[in-house]
């Protein structure tokens, strides 16, 4: 079957799937650690404790970071099985957006539900441990079964390397407006508590309302687009296990895989951190974080349109390298706000912005163009397209960052704090949130350190002289 290369309208309608599901995952990365652990001005503002936030686990982890570390976890050894089913599926209507949407309903059902545990107001309630414990692990499973699909979709969708960077392009600024989206809650949530009048349901009718959004932009290109038109793939036959193990032998997507988990961990530590920051470091409202997000989107966005020029002139991994030593900047700016006098408020808040802004758009666009680079050339060097699993891969290496992050975050978070550390009332000091900006620029350099490994040259050659003996496009 003679297969077409996507248009520009219909690149577009892929990456409103991002956004839909950029959502439900910026919901449960802003808010799982901020509803479950909450601060001393949220408690003033009538927040209740639902979960042990101590140091009660060997002294060291709170049971809420123990959680996030399992379902992540889970999550991951998860994303190889579904991306096998998907590179073997059969079905009529193609291997990847059935998946996507048998996932989109309960997806965006399971995210509201994590903010349901039952019994509020107490800190030693084990229906609460387990009903958020089940809750992440199925979001996480959903969550697996619509993105993995759809992360596959980039290399078979990006047919040219003009179309892999519009796509990475187009789906990294629906991912950041997803994140933003996501914060809103912050600015909402206190004009709703003067009609409901009760904390956790100010934020979970908030939560409702952002993944109906997020389902209708997670079904639209399941029912607008036809992937049988513009994929024509041949199921892969090798099982879950020998799939995986042929994906990590790959030494280059090994390479890049440590960086990028390297970056995730760094990433994620600033998501969880950010109404942190700012509420306990910068002394500001919380509603700043949903301007600050938004202005680093904005700002950020800003620079898309060179980042493909960028790309032609000095090639993928410099730029991913520059993303990663400007965003360790930023991080260093975090680790002295209130150590340098009168750094505080919003000056630091502002400068974070402006140095983040631009290695944003170099991280958000050009590692997932990089995975599909590297399974284009797997595929053309073994005869075996199992796109699928490459961008599994790219996945655990995510969820592994971010399972690190939230054990990382939740355990540092409360250090130097005045209380007793295996009390049930803690919050997040200054000093712990010091420590977690500094860890992230040691894994900010990390991550770019490994990444120099990266053979990008052997890659490009492989794809190019494929293309010219087959007369495709670059």
């Amino acid at each position: 079957m003679k297969t077409r290369r996507l248009t520009k309208k219909e690149m577009r309608i892929f990456a409103i799937g991002q956004l839909g599901w950029s959502i439900l995952g910026g919901i449960i990365n802003a808010w799982l650690v901020t509803f479950y652990l909450p601060t001393q001005q949220d408690i003033d503002a009538g927040a209740q404790f639902y979960l042990p936030t101590g140091l009660i686990i060997f002294g060291i982890l709170t049971i809420l970071g123990l959680i996030a570390f399992i379902c992540r976890i889970f999550d991951a050894v998860t994303d190889p099985w579904i991306a096998s089913l998907s590179d073997r599926s059969k079905n009529p209507n193609g291997r990847r957006i059935p998946f996507m949407k048998r996932a989109a309903i309960p997806f965006a059902v399971i995210a509201v539900l994590v903010f349901f545990a039952p019994q509020a107001g107490t800190t030693s309630s084990w229906i609460n441990i387990v009903w958020v414990l089940v809750t992440l692990v199925l979001f996480y499973l959903f969550m697996t079964m619509y993105c993995t699909p759809y992360n596959a979709l980039i290399s078979e969708f990006g047919k040219t390397q003009e179309d892999r960077m519009y796509i990475s392009t187009a789906i990294s600024l629906t991912f950041f407006f997803g994140t933003m989206i996501a914060y809103l809650p912050f600015v909402f949530a206190g004009v709703l508590r003067q009609f409901v009048q009760d904390y956790a349901w100010s934020y979970r009718i908030c939560f409702i309302v952002l993944a109906a959004i997020a389902l209708v932009c997670m079904l639209i290109p399941t029912f607008k687009l036809k992937e049988k038109e513009f994929v024509d793939a041949v199921p892969s036959n090798t099982n879950t296990f020998k799939s995986l193990s042929k994906t990590f032998k790959n030494k280059e997507f090994l390479k890049f895989s440590a960086s990028d988990i390297a970056y995730f961990i760094a990433l994620t530590l600033f998501q969880t951190g950010l109404p942190f920051f700012v509420k306990v470091s910068m002394k500001l409202d919380a509603s700043f974080s949903m301007y600050f997000l938004g202005g680093m989107t904005v700002l950020s966005a800003c620079f898309y349109p060179i980042v493909s020029k960028l790309v032609k002139k000095f090639g993928k991994k410099k730029l991913v390298i520059t993303g990663f030593l400007g965003l360790a900047l930023a991080y260093v700016v975090t680790a002295l706000i209130g150590v340098i006098p009168g750094f505080t408020g919003v000056i630091p808040g502002v400068l974070i912005v402006v140095i983040s802004a631009f290695p944003m758009a170099l991280l958000g666009i050009i590692p997932q163009s990089i995975v599909a680079d590297v399974a284009e050339e797997d595929a053309i060097r073994t005869g075996e397209k199992r796109e699928g699993m490459f961008f599994a891969a790219r996945t655990f290496a995510m969820k592994m960052g971010q399972s690190v992050a939230m054990l990382v975050f939740t355990s540092l978070a409360i250090l130097g704090t005045s209380q007793d550390l295996t009390s049930n009332d803690l919050t997040a000091s200054e000093f712990g949130l010091r420590i977690i900006a500094i860890v992230a620029v040691v894994f900010c350099v990390l991550g770019a350190v490994i990444l120099a490994l990266y053979n990008e040259k052997k890659v490009m050659n492989t794809i190019e002289s494929a293309h010219e003996k087959e007369g495709l496009p670059e």
